[in-house]
């Protein structure tokens, strides 16, 4: 059965290609990291692409990116749709990307037909989603529904002591006309299209998730605090050994807390030593720690164990653990699911129920009004890397399924309840 929803498919994947080579690197993917001078050079293009088809651009405190197209009830709540254009510093090319660029698409085609929605339709591109340049990611998405505070996100620092604030007002300043809107407005819906970031879908041989939820997520730092002591001199049995007691409490944890059961996720992501010389025995080690599982009760009961076995294999060194990031699985609404669902069978494309084992910013959305996504395969199930990849034809029939939604939300005459 052919497409309901058409999109210039094409156009699409000529953007998103476009696109990458914003930060591309030698080896075939995209290094673009929040507010850096790249994910500045793709707001100026995907800016460019939005106000070709009649879209205004506007941003708000927590740099996020936003591009309306006007409806007929400007007063009404809009309906929100996009991803993230940061990426990993070795990502991919449709990690966020092709969220972002397949809600444009759909916002284009809706002019390209001569359809005004009801009530405005507003793509979003989130601000810092991956939280490799700072940590915790998301922190656009959580700002905008104030789960964090917006001074409390412009204190933050990357590695090279640059703050958030900072990186936040040079990206703002690069875009002098672009009015504000204010943090947490309304939203009548959030749709997210995204690649899956797994290997269900292709082993499954579906084109279209529709994603029931996502699991939930901690994050924590830890610091481990010793003595610096000369390699050569020092007896191992006088030692504060910072990295030896992470070494321990790595060991503890993984064998503890990662083999809890087979939907456990545990990871130690970063790890950094100090002073990092080759004769000195270390006196810090500061490490991450991200801790994942569908089931909430799980997820709280491993998370309560991993202070206390830090603290049991730190001695004699000293431990601190810090809790980052606290987001329960969610539930996506029910309503929005079944119009997915719908779209995707009318398009004679084969789809399946999925939950995200990955976080993403509609878990934030959520929260505040209906929200949904829809995933697209991607090959091997990888990302995060460079040679991350998607079907053209996949990207074209996510955002077709896309497209067949927000009409049916966004044209009809009525008050809808999306989640009624």
């Amino acid at each position: 059965m052919a497409p309901i929803c058409m999109i210039n498919a094409d156009r699409l994947w000529t953007r998103l290609m476009a696109l990458a080579e914003i930060g591309a690197t030698p080896a075939g993917g995209v290094n673009r990291q929040a507010l850096s001078d790249g994910e500045i050079a793709a707001w100026h293009r995907v800016i460019g692409w939005a106000r070709e088809a009649g879209l205004t651009a506007a941003t708000d405190a927590a740099g996020n990116l936003f591009l309306t197209l006007a409806g007929r009830d400007r007063a009404a709540p809009p309906l929100l749709v996009g991803s993230h254009l940061d990426s990993q510093p070795t990502g991919g090319k449709f990690d966020g990307a092709a969220g972002v660029m397949a809600a444009l698409e759909v916002a284009v085609s809706f002019t390209e037909r001569g359809e005004t929605p009801a009530r405005d339709l507003v793509v979003v591109a989130w601000m810092n989603e991956e939280g490799c340049r700072f940590a915790p990611g998301m922190m656009g998405s959580e700002a905008f529904i104030g789960v964090r505070g917006i001074e409390a996100i412009r204190a933050v620092r990357d590695a090279s002591g640059i703050s958030v604030g900072e990186a936040l007002d040079r990206l703002h300043a690069a875009f002098p006309d672009l009015p504000r809107k204010p943090l947490g407005f309304a939203a009548a819906a959030y749709l997210e299209l995204h690649i899956e970031q797994g290997p269900l879908l292709e082993a499954a041989g579906h084109t279209i998730g529709v994603v029931t939820g996502i699991q939930g997520k901690k994050t924590f730092e830890g610091v481990v605090a010793g003595a610096e002591g000369h390699a050569g001199t020092l007896p191992q049995q006088q030692r504060r050994d910072a990295l030896a007691a992470f070494a321990r409490i790595a060991a503890a944890l993984h064998a503890q807390i990662g083999a809890i059961d087979a939907e456990i996720k545990f990871t130690i992501g970063r790890v950094t030593v100090e002073p990092n010389a080759p004769s000195v025995v270390p006196s810090r080690v500061t490490f991450s720690i991200d801790l994942r599982h569908p089931d909430n009760a799980v997820l709280d009961a491993a998370a309560a164990r991993v202070a206390a076995l830090c603290h049991q294999h730190a001695p004699p060194c000293t431990v601190m653990i810090d809790p980052l990031v606290d987001a329960p699985s969610n539930d996506f609404d029910l309503n929005l699911r079944e119009r997915i669902g719908r779209a995707a069978h009318n398009q004679g494309l084969p789809f399946m129920a999925i939950l995200s084992a990955a976080g993403h910013d509609a878990r934030h959305l959520a929260k505040m009004c209906p929200a949904a996504m829809i995933f697209i395969p991607c090959r091997d199930g990888v990302s995060h890397v460079e040679h991350e990849w998607a079907e053209p034809d996949h990207v074209a029939a996510g955002a077709s399924v896309l497209a067949q939604v927000l009409r049916e939300l966004a044209l009809a005459d009525q008050p809808f309840v999306v989640g009624a």
